[in-house]
């Protein structure tokens, strides 16, 4: 491609996010400590008697957002394990949200390891309907071993409450460069339990290189998502897998659908337990990435003067440059810039390193999906059936992923 093609290209894709960025949802993490009382083996936050973020913080959260977005506004407990705080916290954070900003219709979400909830917790946390993010890593034994003895326990232990107060549970699978020989065994629990299934690679740190043993080979994950697109497919009506469901809808709309495949800088941040704000929940706690702090109720402008906000937006300038010939740019946009930055020690040397896995799976995608259509127009239609599948005695594919919650 030559320069002045590049150019054009790049300038139109810039265009192309202020208008995405105009548009943008508005998501705050709040992440009321880093403290967490489990010890998983490829994670970083496990002090339980981190600091915990105070009252005065959440109301100046509101204060800060309350002219900062005119948009509605999603709001994610993250840790850490964020019911360290305590029943009282949400008692109080909870309507002080939902009310100081009810202007924005605030949503709510929690990811948590279900260990310290409650049947108190679970009562205040069903009143706004939030709904809960964890972790299992599949079957007792497997699952024990990456995040120590006893976990499955009390995470299952504290599922049980939340489901007895009609909070609704998901969890999330971490594969690792170990537990990735087992992707059927962890498959067949999520199935055989009728768990929905979310994954994500175990990946390096910032913070130090304990993770880095256990991070998952960006290839073997590019397999492992086939892997379990084919598994989706052959048990296609019986489990959910989320990532697949996202990725196949990437492609299909040609727009990224969750955060990893999203320019997610200047729509996402996240609050630390000192009302510090960061480009996202795992950045908190460190100095370098502070962009600001809701207690001095900083515009979009004040936080874009931060070297963080811009060493954030100098990776979509890098991803404009390095990935400007890659047909899956539109709905990957470089992966998640954490992990680029993880791999380098935080200089803007590369993209995503899970790049290949993206490539791998992406493609897989695509060229089921233009077989599909190709073969539907040959039969004279103008799409598959949407109620391909299993009732209808044909072979489920891409498009019955595509529009099965239609």
């Amino acid at each position: 491609m030559k320069m002045s093609e590049r150019r054009q290209k790049m300038a139109e894709r810039r265009k192309m996010r202020a208008k995405e960025e105009s548009s943008m949802a508005f998501h705050v993490m709040l992440v009321p400590t880093l403290g967490c009382p489990s010890n998983c083996s490829y994670c970083w936050s496990s002090e339980e008697d981190s600091p915990i973020m105070s009252i005065e913080t959440i109301e100046e959260v509101v204060e800060w957002v309350k002219d900062f977005q005119k948009g509605q506004v999603t709001f994610t407990f993250h840790g850490g394990e964020p019911l360290l705080a305590g029943a009282d916290f949400y008692r109080k954070a909870l309507p002080l949200l939902a009310d100081g900003l009810s202007h924005l219709k605030p949503s709510f979400a929690l990811q948590t390891n279900l260990w310290k909830l409650t049947p108190e917790l679970a009562k205040i946390l069903a009143e706004y309907d939030i709904p809960i993010g964890s972790s299992i890593d599949g079957p007792k034994e497997l699952n024990d071993l990456q995040r120590g003895k006893g976990y499955f326990e009390k995470t299952m232990r504290g599922y049980e409450i939340a489901r007895a107060n009609g909070l609704n549970v998901r969890f999330i699978c971490t594969f690792t460069s170990h537990s990735v020989k087992f992707k059927e065994d962890i498959f067949n629990f999520f199935l055989d339990n009728g768990l929905t299934l979310k994954l994500h690679p175990a990946l390096p740190s910032l913070r130090g290189d304990n993770p880095e043993k256990w991070a998952l080979d960006p290839k073997e994950y590019g397999e492992l998502l086939i892997y379990l697109l084919d598994k989706y497919l052959e048990h296609f009506g019986e489990i959910e897998v989320m990532n697949i469901d996202h990725l196949c809808k990437n492609v299909f709309t040609h727009r990224g659908s969750v955060c990893t495949f999203v320019d997610c800088m200047g729509g996402v941040f996240a609050v630390g337990p000192d009302g510090g704000i960061y480009p996202c929940y795992r950045f908190v706690g460190m100095p370098e990435y502070v962009m600001g702090n809701v207690y001095d109720h900083p515009s979009r402008e004040d936080l874009a003067q931060s070297d963080a906000w811009k060493l954030m937006f100098r990776f979509k300038d890098y991803v404009d440059k390095e990935c400007g010939d890659c047909p899956y740019i539109r709905f990957c946009r470089g992966g998640c810039p954490y992990n680029a930055l993880a791999r380098t020690g935080g200089e803007i040397k590369g993209v995503d390193p899970h790049c290949t896995a993206y490539k791998m799976i992406f493609k897989e995608i695509s060229d089921r999906l233009n077989k599909e259509l190709s073969g539907a127009s040959g039969a004279g239609m103008a799409v598959p059936s949407l109620q391909q599948g299993h009732e209808t005695g044909s072979t489920p594919g891409i498009m019955s992923i595509i529009f099965k919650n239609r």
